[in-house]
């Protein structure tokens, strides 16, 4: 394990090369405020040829009332790293090794290479606090179905808004492809993250619907209020599928053509179905008890306080969408279980010989942990999705001012909705309350997502506020 330099000095210090590096990651949530970081905890990895420092800092963000967790993996070299200025977030002096260029870890092959050693147990993390010492907060976990693999080449998955993925170019004992990508959680909040617990649980299932598992990487460190300990999962590997694409992007083709999107959308519901059905078996269900009804009307309210404060137009909604709520509220509930969470067309692939292939159950990253954790009503993922074919529809529309596509995207919805309700058993436009206000919810946590990062579509989901309550007071006459 590699020995620490105590007493060196750095300059500048880790966490002011940081700062403004964090705050134009596209995964830094405080847009539009000035990061205070504070350093939390570290920890480390080894580079075998002992050349590159790898080390990840746990730093709390105190720019808002309550502090954000970033997990930033660094590496440490003597010489610049080639094609990764990108990755670049500065150079620093250190007393004793002299200047070293600093990069975000999943960009430099050593640190990715290490983190998947990590994951299948056959590296330690290593102590930042002292030299070759082992840091037993933190720990891999292969996962038993994991597949063999052999390292191989990486890179980062490009475009993500929430984390950063690597993708691992490994292969089988036998030299066939055997492709790994592992998502590195950039905001941490104490508490087992949802993408590990439910799609270790599906795994369980054997079904095809998701990814094999590979592993995990695990850690315990101080919780930012500093009076005791957070934990959680730090990264997450599972299998990768090249040459295949997004729902989304398919559908973008569709929309640009303006062709039949249905069929595909059919067979999404189905699928969406099916998934909702094995988690039901597979984990816990509760009834939807007053207090557990009245927590999700909680957080419908709070989403819309949280929507008029980013876009005081909305306002002019408040009775119509306190209406829509207490429906919702006074409507008959299925038993709440776990759902995806952050259901929309990005999160689904086509893979040859399996279909419909569900990704990160993670769930909507502006959701507290606690939030994301707890049993739902699938009808949240219906909602996520009917509004992810509007999002395909509008995306287009904002582009072809003079165009439209509303047809194709009520055709798509329909379809999902019809291929929903032949593998289930139940028509989910049986449950129009809780459908209407589930879609009206997303929409109110859209909203805020576009004012703060892209407000340049903000008319997407502003319009579907107003389209959604028209087709509410219709259906109320």
């Amino acid at each position: 394990m590699a020995e620490l330099h105590h007493g060196a000095s750095i300059s500048p210090r880790k966490i002011e090369l940081i700062a403004p590096w964090i705050s134009r990651q596209r995964w830094y949530a405080a847009k539009g405020r000035e990061p205070r970081l504070r350093q939390l905890w570290s920890w480390r990895l080894d580079d075998p040829d002992g050349e590159v420092g790898i080390e990840t800092i746990l730093a709390a963000d105190e720019s808002a009332a309550e502090a954000v967790v970033y997990q930033v993996p660094l590496t440490y070299r003597s010489a610049p790293l080639p094609d990764a200025d990108h990755a670049l977030l500065g150079t620093m002096e250190h007393s004793v090794l002299g200047r070293r260029w600093v990069y975000d870890g999943p960009h430099d092959p050593v640190y990715a290479a290490q983190l998947l050693e990590l994951v299948y147990g056959r590296a330690q993390a290593a102590s930042a606090r002292e030299s070759a010492a082992p840091e037993p907060d933190v720990t891999g976990h292969r996962h038993p179905h994991a597949p063999d693999v052999r390292p191989g080449p990486s890179r980062v998955l490009s475009g993500e808004q929430s984390n950063t993925s690597i993708i691992y170019d490994t292969t089988g004992p036998d030299g066939a492809p055997k492709p790994l990508i592992c998502k590195v959680f950039r905001t941490l909040q104490s508490g087992d993250n949802p993408d590990v617990v439910v799609q270790s649980a599906l795994a369980e299932t054997g079904t095809l619907r998701v990814p094999g598992m590979a592993g995990w990487v695990a850690a315990q460190w101080p919780a930012p209020a500093a009076d005791g300990a957070a934990h959680g999962q730090v990264a997450f590997a599972q299998e990768f599928y090249p040459g295949t694409e997004d729902a989304w992007r398919v559908a973008l083709r569709a929309v640009a053509d303006d062709a039949d999107f249905t069929g595909p959308a059919r067979e999404l519901g189905a699928a969406t179905a099916e998934v909702h059905a094995l988690l039901a078996e597979a984990m816990p269900v509760e009834p939807a008890t007053p207090e557990a009804i009245g927590a999700v009307i909680t957080g419908m309210r709070a989403r819309y306080v949280a929507a008029a404060s980013e876009v005081p137009a909305i306002a002019a909604y408040d009775y119509e969408i306190a209406d829509v709520f207490a429906a919702a509220r006074d409507a008959s509930w299925p038993v709440l279980q776990r759902i995806h969470g952050d259901f929309h067309l990005g999160q689904v692939l086509t893979v040859p010989g399996r279909g419909w292939v569900l990704l990160d159950f993670e769930g909507e990253p502006l959701r507290s942990l606690a939030e994301r954790s707890r049993p739902d009503l699938p009808a949240r993922d219906i909602a996520g999705m009917l509004r992810s074919f509007d999002y395909a529809a509008g995306s287009w529309e904002q582009a072809h001012p003079e165009g439209r596509r509303r047809d194709w995207a009520d055709a798509c919805q329909h379809a999902f909705l019809d291929g929903y309700a032949g593998r289930s058993g139940r028509d989910p436009r049986a449950d129009t309350a809780l459908l209407t206000a589930l879609q009206l919810d997303k929409a109110l946590y859209e909203v805020v997502y576009e004012a703060r990062n892209r407000p340049s579509w903000l008319t997407i989901p502003t319009d579907a506020v107003v389209r959604l309550l028209d087709d509410a007071r219709k259906a109320n006459r």
